[in-house]
Formats: C-alpha cells, structure tokens, sequence
C-alpha cells in the first residue's frame, strides 16, 4: 500500500490543544487527532467521516455526538481518533443524501442503503493497521459500540472495548435501534 504522510501539526480545538497528521491512500486522506497518552495502550477511536452529523450536527445519526466524545475523552487521556474518509459507511456523499430521502420515505438506514444497491456497511479498516504501525502501536483501548471494528483490526490487540455513551433523541431513535438490532451494535 502507498501511503504518503503529512508533517505533524498543532491543533487546538474546543477540546484542548491535539497533534494532527495525514495519511494518503490512493485518492482518499485520512486524519489522526492525537494527544499523548501514559502507558503502552492508548485508547483509539477509528471514527468513520460524517460530513452531516460531525460538521452540521444532524440528529439523524450519533456520528457527531460519537466523534466529540472521542475528542473529550482523548484530550483528558490521550490516545488518537482515526478520522477515515468513508463518508456514509463508505457509500460516499451523494449516495448518502439518496439513501437520507429513502429514510424520509420510511426506509431505515439498512433498508435505504440495500434499495441503492450498497450492503449495509461498506467500510473498510486496511489503513487502521497501517496508521497504528507507523505509531509503533500494538496494543490498544478501542473506544466504539460497533462489533465489527473489533474483528477487523488485523495485527491489532485490542485489550478493552471502551463503550460510547449517547443518549438517543427523537430524530435517531430508530436508527440506533436498526444499529442495535440488525447490526449488533453495543448500545
């Protein structure tokens, strides 16, 4: 795989002052969020790109109120958010605003995703190992709700599941029990 890698650079935030740094595989870049963290397993969250929830805080997903607690958590224990570009579960921008009008229709998420011709969950976790490997990181904390990334993280030890805790509002009620539901989520 070639990857190119950024410099690092600061970045202060809401959240407390981070390191950044960029990984390019082929037309896709990836960001690590990062603080220093004491001990061997740092806790790492490998948060999937939401342009609508994380930038425009919509109440149709979690995804927002997932990355924020990351970075809360991160800033007060270190660790990184792996911030991969698979917008929409890896169906990309568009498709995700077509599968969002299905949902309005009364589709849910799975459903909605099915009727444009995608599986449920179209990502992929290569670059994770990569991204910990250029850290030295062989061990780790995985701070998500989502089974999946637990069995992708190949060469990855991951000692602890850490739980994100979010409270559902009216808008994500079903979506979360889709994610519970059909996709084993741990909420």
């Amino acid at each position: 795989m070639n990857i190119k890698i950024s410099d690092v650079a600061n970045l202060p935030t809401r959240f407390g002052t981070f390191k950044v740094q960029a990984f390019q595989e082929a037309h896709k870049e990836h960001l690590v969020i990062y603080k220093e963290s004491d001990g061997d397993t740092p806790i790492i969250r490998v948060h999937s790109e939401c342009l609508t929830g994380d930038a425009l805080g919509s109440l149709k997903c979690d995804c927002g109120d997932q990355l924020s607690f990351a970075l809360q958590t991160i800033a007060e224990h270190g660790g990184m958010v792996l911030y991969l570009r698979q917008e929409g579960r890896n169906i990309g921008l568009r498709n995700k605003i077509n599968a969002y009008a299905l949902q309005d229709q009364g589709y849910n998420t799975i459903e909605a995703n099915h009727q444009l011709g995608f599986a449920a969950d179209e990502r992929t976790y290569e670059i994770v190992t990569t991204i910990l490997e250029h850290f030295n990181i062989k061990k780790i904390r995985l701070l998500t709700n989502n089974p999946s990334k637990m069995t992708a993280l190949n060469n990855i030890e991951i000692v602890e599941r850490l739980p994100i805790i979010i409270d559902a509002n009216e808008h994500n009620r079903g979506y979360l029990q889709v994610k519970r539901d059909e996709m084993g989520h741990l909420l």
